[in-house]
């Protein structure tokens, strides 16, 4: 049975744009990530309570400096794109990552030359497990 998330684990939309802006950027105050957000028009007080609520569930850091929060991302983008493929296979997949890579080849999102690659990175990692002695 697949391992369930906890609800609100994953990051909203609004909260996903933010952390690339900081990301990107690394750590920033409400303006800096504001201007950061091309393309959209929010208020500042908008970016300041999701800030706010990224820095509650523990996806950012922030520390006082000349009367500003600076906000730092404590959620990798590695581990932010993992949680988010571990929520998509649970709610569409039953937790089976083959369930996904056979959707992917129906819907023929893989190429040939993606899925040789994919074969050459799993040769890869096969190579690896069986030279450090792991199962």
């Amino acid at each position: 049975m697949p391992k369930r998330k906890q609800p609100g684990s994953g990051l909203t939309p609004l909260e996903l744009e933010i952390m690339h802006v900081l990301w990107r950027t690394g750590p920033a105050n409400v303006q800096t990530v504001l201007s950061g957000m091309e393309g959209r028009d929010l208020a500042y007080t908008t970016v300041q309570t999701m800030l706010n609520i990224l820095h509650r569930k523990g996806k950012v850091s922030r520390r006082l400096k000349d009367r500003a929060y600076y906000y730092q991302p404590v959620l990798s983008r590695k581990n932010a794109v993992g949680q988010a493929i571990g929520e998509m296979l649970d709610k569409f997949f039953d937790g089976s990552a083959d369930r996904l890579v056979l959707s992917l080849l129906e819907t023929r999102h893989l190429t040939k030359e993606k899925l040789e690659r994919i074969q050459a990175l799993a040769s890869g990692l096969e190579s690896e497990k069986k030279g450090t002695g792991h199962d």
